[in-house]
Parts: C-alpha cells; sequence; structure tokens
C-alpha cells in the first residue's frame, strides 16, 4: 500500500498525524478494508504516556490503534466468505498457524503473534489497513461501526467470563469500573450471574457502571471486600474480577472471595505486587488469568447484536481523525466520566 495519513506516535510523548507507509500487500487470503471506527485504548495511551509495556518498548515511529470497524474495499482470491462492501470489525492479533499454541486453541499467548499497534507491529489508525480474512468478522446491520469498535475491549471481558466457569446464579465483583471492568460485568451478567457488585477510587465511573440493570456499584470510600461480605451475608463473592491492576488491590483481593470461589485476573499491573497466596489456599480458591482473547470474536458479535449488551453508553466522545491528537490527550488525561473515546474517520 502507498502511503497515507496515519496517527503515528512518533516518540513517547509526541503523536502526529502525518503521511506514513505501513508496507502491508494484499495477499491471497486478505482483505482490504476501509476504516471507518477506532477506539482509543489504555494500552495506546500507555505507549503514548511511558513509551512501553513491559518488554514491549517504542524504539521506531508507530502507527496506533487496534480496535476497529470499518468496509471491506477488496478481498484475495482465496477469500469466499466476506465480499466488497461488508461491514466488518477485525481481531487484531494475528498468531503463527502453525504454533503449538495455535493448534491448542490458545493462540491469545502465541509467542509469534502480532498484534496491531504492539512494537513493532503498526496500528489501524489510518484511512486503509489489510488483515486476513481468517481474523476479520461480518458486522449484522443492527450493529453499528461503533458497537463494532467496541468488539475488540469486549471480547476481553467476554475471555474473562468464559474463564471464570460462571454458572447460572452466580454473584460477581468487578474490583476496577474502567473500561474492561465494565465490559467484564456485562459479559458475566450475559454468562448468567445474578448480580455483579463493582467497585473502584473513582464515583464517577461507578455511575456509568450503574446504569446497566444487574450491576450493582459499591461506596468508592469504603474497602471492596467489607461490602461484598455485606451484600453476601458474610459468604463472599462466586467469581471475582480483577480489572484494576493497581497493586494496592491485590493484599486484600481474596477476602471478596467465597470459600471455593473464582479468582480471574483481568487488569495488567505495570509494577510487581504481592498477594496473601496463604488465604487463598486457605479458600482452595481457584485462579485464572487472561491475555487477550481466543475464538470470542464472533461470539461477541452475536452477542452485541442480540440487544442483550448495550455498549454504546459507554463512548463518552467521538472525535474526526484530524483531531486524533486531541482524542489521545483527553483520554490521557483520565477524565473520571471518561470510559471510551473513539475517532471516527474521514
Amino acid at each position: 500500500m502507498a502511503a497515507q495519513p496515519a496517527v503515528v506516535l512518533e516518540e513517547k510523548g509526541k503523536i502526529s498525524i502525518r503521511a506514513f507507509d505501513i508496507g502491508h500487500t494484499m495477499g491471497p487470503q486478505d482483505v482490504e478494508i476501509a476504516i471507518d471506527t477506532v477506539g482509543v485504548c489504555g494500552s495506546d495511551v500507555h505507549y503514548y504516556t511511558h513509551g512501553r509495556i513491559g518488554p514491549f518498548v517504542v524504539e521506531a515511529p508507530m502507527v496506533l490503534g487496534h480496535e476497529a470497524a470499518g468496509t471491506i474495499t477488496a478481498v484475495g482470491a482465496q477469500v469466499h466468505h466476506l465480499k466488497v462492501g461488508d461491514r466488518v470489525c477485525m481481531e487484531p492479533g494475528v498468531p503463527n498457524m502453525s504454533s503449538r499454541a495455535t493448534k491448542l486453541g490458545i493462540y491469545n499467548v502465541d509467542p509469534d503473534v502480532t498484534f496491531w499497534a504492539t512494537p513493532p507491529v503498526h496500528g489501524c489508525l489510518t484511512p486503509s489497513v489489510i488483515h486476513p480474512a481468517a481474523f476479520t468478522f461480518k458486522l449484522p446491520d443492527t450493529v453499528s461501526f461503533a458497537e463494532g469498535a467496541m468488539v475488540e475491549p469486549f471480547a476481553i471481558g467476554m475471555q474473562a467470563a468464559a474463564k471464570a466457569r460462571i454458572t447460572p446464579g452466580d454473584v460477581a465483583v468487578v474490583i476496577g469500573a474502567g473500561p474492561i471492568g465494565v465490559m467484564t460485568a456485562l459479559a458475566a451478567l450475559a454468562g448468567g450471574c445474578s448480580r455483579v457488585l463493582i467497585h473502584d477510587v473513582v464515583a464517577q465511573k461507578l455511575e456509568t457502571a450503574g446504569q446497566y440493570d444487574g450491576i450493582i456499584p459499591l461506596d468508592p470510600t469504603r474497602p471492596a471486600a467489607e461490602q461484598v461480605l455485606d451484600a453476601t451475608d458474610g459468604w463472599g463473592a462466586d467469581v471475582v474480577f480483577e480489572c484494576a491492576g493497581h497493586p494496592s488491590v491485590y493484599p486484600s483481593l481474596f477476602a471478596n472471595a467465597r470459600p471455593g470461589g473464582m479468582v480471574v485476573f483481568v487488569g495488567l499491573p505495570v509494577d510487581k505486587f504481592e498477594f496473601d497466596l496463604v488465604g487463598a489456599m486457605a479458600k482452595e480458591l481457584h485462579m485464572e488469568t487472561v491475555f487477550r482473547y481466543a475464538n470470542i470474536f464472533d461470539r461477541a458479535v452475536e452477542l452485541i447484536a442480540s440487544g442483550k449488551v448495550d455498549l454504546k453508553p459507554l463512548i463518552a466522545a467521538t472525535y474526526p481523525f484530524e483531531q486524533s491528537i486531541a482524542a489521545f490527550d483527553r483520554a490521557a488525561a483520565a477524565h473520571p466520566a471518561d470510559i471510551k473515546i473513539q475517532i471516527k474517520m474521514p
């Protein structure tokens, strides 16, 4: 593809909009997509403000963006399930299809996976991209481009709910009411939880989460575990989703869970942390971890299309492409009431 306008992270703290040649060429199993909407993810913002996430370091200019939806403009010769004009969303992580992880169905942890906007892989904040058809999913007519661009973060919530092995009627608690926390709560409800308690230190985020039936905000000024025990007659939650990724939540995390309960680690902490392993053992807690998702995208689309999950209230603002830098600055400012910022292409 020729150079085209793109949102480029030049280096830590510096974003520009300029012509950029990603260098992709169309293959027989690929599709070309005109991008319509792209969500600003916390990882994009973290690369902008910190220049790295763990071992992934921005060492050269990189196109940002990995939560996207658009319209197919060309298809490869071997693509038969998609056609020009289809409205689609794209799974941004492409594994090595021959790897052992992929063959085991856990391609999200394939060491060879290439993931949009993860150094050195370029993202999709540009008018047109080429992507494997196998990781491109048609959107039903009832699902907007804005909702299509929310499938990627919602897939993380669905992966967490699947890992939790929810039994219908379970009571869950979510620690952290950011985008992933709220979407995990919605996925848990869709997966069979009777109610989801949610805790955060920011009251405005809890207000946004509380607009959904079945999601019960807790008092941000009181410890979560204390309130969870009150709400469950001293028993504890069947499932605990840790979505904050902040060291302060781990020392008391297991106090939220009932004996024999499940704890799912979803948030990615920046720093090392400590938790009470003996406390977990004394309750024989089950523990699961989440890293992105696998074999989830199509089900996420179906769930959104069904109307059982409405993600539109989570979109705080939509910026035109030419104001992308302002969109990233707003996301970096972390306004208390903001859940998701999106960018709309011309």
